[in-house]
């Protein structure tokens, strides 16, 4: 008897269970393959202020990350073993309390390996904080290393109480010789107008820098620590115009600083004034841009420039490279934001190749404490202090000029070179009002 044409295409109850479980072995082998993969796959938190009062750090930070993600888009490759990288990047939105909150979801939720946190800190502090806490490596950068260490708890003398959490970059020592070296090229009376908030930036800078700056020399006149936020800086500007002072140091935050030198300059100050030194603000272009007039001749100092002579160990570029492709790719200014972000990423990845186990923190958290290496921001070196979890960095003399011909509002040029002497200097300091 023929078998009929709806039998042809039927399958015995025998070839339907094999093919069943051919199936279901083959979407285990997938879901174990992607497990397994999700479990190696390197998770990487990468924490800066991009929206808020702090947003110029953070502005440059998408490029930067793009950067990185390429060159980290084969996986990383350490002890012979390949690895993919997810860099898992947050905005604090200039909120130190939303930094600690996001630090805690990338720890608890996200499942970190490293936490990277950079500029100032409203951000630096609280992330290190939460990460000391959980057992997480941490590396950080952009604020005076005294912020984060003592500011944090540690004391002079004293073993560190820090076991997870890294930071490096300029401190006091930096500032100090860049402002005298810098101070010096131009003749005044040395008696220096400051402005320090009464937060962790100014605090440490009141307490080490002042009087360093006196033993130098300079007469301080301070009126003592004012509040993020002021409006109405009179007091602080009679004081200063009744000292004479000819040069003018602050660590704002960038509103703080605009509202301060348009009175200064409504009420006499800055025609006195023969160097206008600033920190914090004034590092970026939106910032002099945002001043007018009044910001040709701003003094600024640099913990990155363009012309720093180093590449990036992970992505390749040299300063030149990265800020061409910044401006190209955004139709922006490039700024010192650029190296420093990319330099951070370099120290983090650099830390990570020197493990066998990536996913071993307590072996990332020492491979941190023992890296040496070069990044586009300079050598770094976590074995030479000044204390420790810390390594030191330059800042560089700069100082902010109309643009006569070039493509943008402002140039930034380097003017003293001090605490790095392979960084080039490209021009002459001159007083603010000339």
């Amino acid at each position: 008897m023929k078998q009929s044409k709806n039998n042809q295409n039927t399958i015995s109850r025998r070839q339907f269970t094999l093919s069943a479980l051919a199936g279901t072995a083959l979407f285990a082998s997938n879901s174990a393959f992607a497990e397994n993969k999700a479990e190696q796959t390197i998770r990487i938190g990468f924490i800066s202020p991009r929206t808020g009062p702090l947003a110029g750090f953070g502005k440059t930070d998408p490029f930067v990350l793009a950067q990185a993600r390429e060159a980290l888009k084969q996986g990383l490759t350490i002890k012979n073993n390949t690895y993919p990288v997810e860099i898992l990047d947050r905005d604090t939105q200039s909120d130190p309390s939303r930094a600690a909150q996001l630090a805690k979801d990338l720890i608890n939720n996200q499942k970190v390996d490293l936490m990277l946190a950079v500029s100032t800190p409203e951000t630096i502090n609280p992330v290190s904080d939460a990460c000391e806490a959980a057992g997480i490596p941490c590396i950080s950068t952009v604020m005076p290393w005294e912020a984060w260490y003592f500011g944090r708890g540690a004391k002079p003398g004293e073993p560190s109480p820090f076991k997870w959490t890294y930071h490096f970059g300029f401190g006091v020592e930096e500032f100090y010789q860049a402002y005298i070296s810098q101070w010096q090229l131009i003749k005044t009376n040395k008696k220096v107008g400051v402005m320090y908030p009464n937060d962790a930036d100014g605090n440490a800078i009141r307490a080490v820098l002042a009087p360093k700056l006196e033993a130098a020399g300079y007469t301080i006149v301070d009126p003592g620590a004012y509040e993020t936020g002021t409006t109405d800086y009179s007091s602080q500007i009679a004081l200063f115009k009744r000292e004479g002072i000819e040069i003018f140091n602050s660590f704002p935050i960038p509103p703080d600083f605009a509202a301060f030198w348009r009175q200064a300059a409504q009420q006499g100050l800055s025609r006195q004034v023969k160097i206008c030194q600033i920190a914090k603000t004034g590092l970026f272009p939106s910032d002099i841009e945002s001043l007018g007039g009044l910001g040709n001749n701003i003094c600024s100092a640099a913990y990155w420039h363009k012309s720093f002579p180093y590449r990036s160990p992970l992505t390749g570029q040299n300063g030149i490279e990265l800020c061409n492709g910044y401006e190209a790719q955004s139709g922006k200014q490039w700024t010192q934001q650029l190296g420093a972000s990319l330099s951070l990423l370099d120290a983090g990845i650099e830390a990570l190749r020197g493990v066998v186990d990536p996913k071993d923190k307590s072996a990332l958290a020492t491979a941190i404490s023992q890296l040496k290496t070069t990044t586009i921001g300079g050598p770094l070196d976590f074995t030479s202090g000044p204390v420790p979890n810390v390594a030191s960095g330059p800042i560089i003399g700069t100082q902010w000029k109309k643009s006569s011909d070039g493509p943008h509002k402002f140039d930034y040029l380097i003017t003293e070179n001090t605490t790095d002497k392979n960084v080039p200097v490209e021009a002459q300091l001159v007083e603010y009002n000339s």
